[in-house]
């Protein structure tokens, strides 16, 4: 069921999560303009070449990643319904001089209107932590098919649901089938990037913000694997990759966890491993 308000909820809650989020990070636009990228090998593999592609970036947060994908030869748009982040990736885009077009919307409305409309894309894409922030999958998954051309790609690399089941200190405590029950965090959305370091920010790491607590609770919704590949062999897509990888990128979710290459985090040496991302790739 499609919960706008609580969708709007999470608004205030990622609002204050970016500001804070920012304020670790050195000299974004300088890094962008020089040909820096947010990207991970994992998503630049399923996008595949992108050299003269229309891309729509959905909930593009702050737009690092959107203004990484133009400089792979895209011609970007990122969509997103935190007007804190919105504001920041236009800044972002004009400081940096690399084009980009960022509508802040609710997702869900974006995909009416621009399905109303003639614009198609040849290229949709999400990544990390972007599921869990949608109440409804089935809607969600039509409107990727709704906005791509025929023929057009869908990649998405996202944290895997099955790692959700674990509190921070490794222990299970959270259930896995869960079909988009509604789990409210009062703490609101924290600051991962000061909690993950350098590994989140690639540009350079900045002390920034310290102690920050949001004043806005969270609303996330739990889809399984399972869920989310249904949604969208209903909405039409065809599957062309479903990976699974033993590490998380960049975010260190748990404690102890261990920094590897490639900004890598992996489980502490005392707890076998798990599937801690996943990656889909799909074609219209």
């Amino acid at each position: 069921m499609l919960r706008k308000d609580l969708h709007d909820a999470n608004r205030l809650a990622w609002n204050e999560a970016t500001i804070a989020h920012n304020s670790h990070k050195q000299d974004q636009a300088g890094f962008l303009a020089q040909g820096g990228s947010t990207l991970f090998p994992e998503e630049i593999e399923l996008l595949g070449d992108l050299a003269g592609q229309t891309l729509v970036h959905l909930q593009c947060n702050a737009g690092q990643d959107t203004l990484s994908l133009a400089h792979l030869g895209a011609v970007v748009t990122g969509v997103d319904i935190s007007n804190t982040a919105i504001d920041f990736a236009r800044q972002l885009s004009e400081d940096s001089g690399i084009p980009a077009t960022f509508v802040r919307t609710d997702l869900y409305d974006w995909f009416a209107e621009t399905a109303a409309g003639s614009q198609r894309f040849d290229v949709a894409f999400c990544s990390y932590g972007t599921l869990c922030w949608l109440s409804d999958l089935a809607g969600w998954a039509r409107g990727v098919a709704g906005v791509l051309r025929p023929g057009g790609r869908f990649a998405m690399v996202e944290f895997h649901p099955f790692s959700m089941v674990f509190e921070s200190d490794w222990s299970h405590k959270y259930p896995y089938f869960a079909h988009g029950t509604v789990l409210t965090w009062d703490d609101g959305i924290s600051d991962y990037v000061a909690a993950s370091g350098e590994a989140l920010a690639p540009s350079g790491y900045l002390t920034g913000i310290e102690g920050f607590k949001n004043p806005y609770p969270a609303h996330e919704f739990q889809w399984g694997i399972g869920d989310v590949v249904t949604a969208m062999l209903d909405a039409g897509l065809t599957l062309t990759a479903l990976k699974e990888y033993p590490y998380a990128n960049g975010d260190r979710l748990f404690e102890r966890m261990i920094e590897t290459p490639g900004r890598r985090m992996v489980p502490p040496a005392d707890v076998p491993n798990v599937p801690l991302m996943y990656g889909i790739a799909a074609r219209k």
